[in-house]
């Protein structure tokens, strides 16, 4: 199926609420970057915080891959102000920063085997038990990103080690795919309102200053999310697409 029509067919999935998703277990969020959580995921962590479920962030790759020519902001200092943004757009949507881990693995040469893939399989599985988890939510695998691409495949191990576990892709860049892209079978899956959740949802990527604002200006390369991307996730509802574990 060509992606202008997987992503239309996608935008019109039937609505389903918290319970449908993750039949009234916890949810795990696994994050390719610092942002991802609240593009695509911000709507339904704060809906499921306010519903008192058990709400878990993994943030997979260390994010330094923004700005990797910032004087100002070497990698360690980028990593810090990322993570920090990440606690910030958590508390925005309710999750206390207990609940939020970092893996800290190579922004944009996020592994998918090895020794490092493994722990972070070990890590996304143990975290899904530890909250009793109904669903594990990560980013589309057509996304065309390498990193969005690789947390997608080690959910997807991680969930096939939990019996029931469910598995939920959310798009974020595949919106930009080329529309004659091929992307496989018609979508499946829902989508969940979070008019309730918009404040909330706008509070948690606003939080995330080093990609919504020139707060690094000293980096011709670096990453800035365009008024059009951000508009995209302002939508009254978010997209949660079916995933075979």
């Amino acid at each position: 199926m060509r992606a202008d029509a997987f992503l239309a067919a996608a935008e019109a999935l039937p609505f389903g609420d918290l319970d449908a998703l993750t039949r009234g277990g916890g949810l795990v969020v696994v994050a390719p970057h610092p942002d991802d959580e609240s593009l695509g995921c911000g709507g339904l962590i704060a809906q499921a915080c306010a519903a008192g479920l058990p709400v878990r962030l993994i943030v997979v790759s260390d994010g330094v891959g923004s700005h990797p020519n910032s004087p100002s902001h070497p990698p360690e200092r980028l990593r810090a102000v990322r993570e920090a943004e990440t606690l910030a757009a958590a508390e925005a949507l309710g999750l206390a920063r207990e609940h939020v881990r970092f893996l800290r693995l190579p922004d944009r040469f996020v592994p998918t085997d090895g020794a490092e893939a493994d722990r972070a399989v070990a890590a996304i599985a143990g975290t899904a038990r530890a909250c009793g988890a109904g669903a594990v939510f990560v980013t589309w695998a057509q996304d065309p990103h390498c990193d969005h691409a690789a947390a997608a495949a080690l959910a997807r191990r991680a969930a096939g080690s939990i019996v029931g576990l469910r598995l939920y892709a959310y798009p974020v860049w595949g919106w930009t795919l080329p529309p004659d892209r091929e992307v496989g079978g018609p979508p499946r899956g829902l989508r969940l309102a979070i008019d309730g959740q918009g404040r909330a949802k706008a509070a948690a990527i606003a939080a995330h200053r080093s990609q919504t604002t020139a707060l690094i200006d000293d980096d011709p390369e670096g990453f800035r999310l365009d008024a059009a991307m951000l508009a995209r996730f302002a939508r009254p509802y978010e997209i949660f697409l079916e995933m075979a574990p």
